[in-house]
């Protein structure tokens, strides 16, 4: 058997060798002079001086940033709102929402409101249209049909407004009287 040698220590040794020679040749072109020292000192100081602002720099970047989202939001809000003016501004989404939210009907059309009667808490005694309903459900004086009034109210009214206004009162002792 033929011994071989150790290669790691002889990997080691040369690695060393190396460090050795690049060092003695920075070592020989550096030199201390007071130049260097000034230089240094010239470093340490910008550094000392700049690097709070930079800090300072990136905080302010940071809030910048957030204010810019801040205004997109803004923007995108007032778009919304400018879209929403326009549509208050055609009739047609007007009339929409006066049957949908407040259930307006154009003039001759019949509207139809429809309770949901299965839906009523009967046990309601709170004095609500809910209870009124609950309570007159399954009696005579709730109608399960559709009907329609006998008399036209809106003629009603203006005969009752002319009488009002022409008509003279009658005191109890006339009627009295004639009785």
């Amino acid at each position: 058997m033929v011994s071989r040698p150790n290669r790691k220590v002889n990997v080691r040794a040369a690695a060393q060798t190396k460090i050795g020679t690049v060092r003695q040749r920075v070592t020989s072109r550096f030199s201390w002079t007071p130049s260097t020292f000034v230089t240094i000192g010239l470093l340490v100081f910008a550094v000392s001086s700049v690097g709070p602002r930079v800090g300072d720099y990136f905080v302010m970047q940071t809030q910048i940033n957030q204010l810019q989202a801040k205004l997109d939001e803004a923007k995108k809000n007032l778009e919304n709102i400018t879209e929403e003016k326009e549509r208050w501004d055609d009739p047609v989404y007007i009339r929409a929402q006066a049957r949908d939210r407040l259930f307006y009907v154009v003039p001759g059309e019949i509207s139809y409101l429809v309770l949901d009667a299965d839906g009523l808490n009967l046990s309601d005694t709170s004095g609500t249209v809910g209870a009124l309903l609950a309570q007159k459900k399954n009696s005579s004086d709730f109608s399960q049909t559709i009907g329609t009034t006998k008399k036209d109210w809106a003629k009603g009214l203006v005969q009752s407004v002319i009488r009002a206004g022409l008509e003279q009162p009658v005191s109890d002792t006339k009627s009295q009287a004639s009785n």
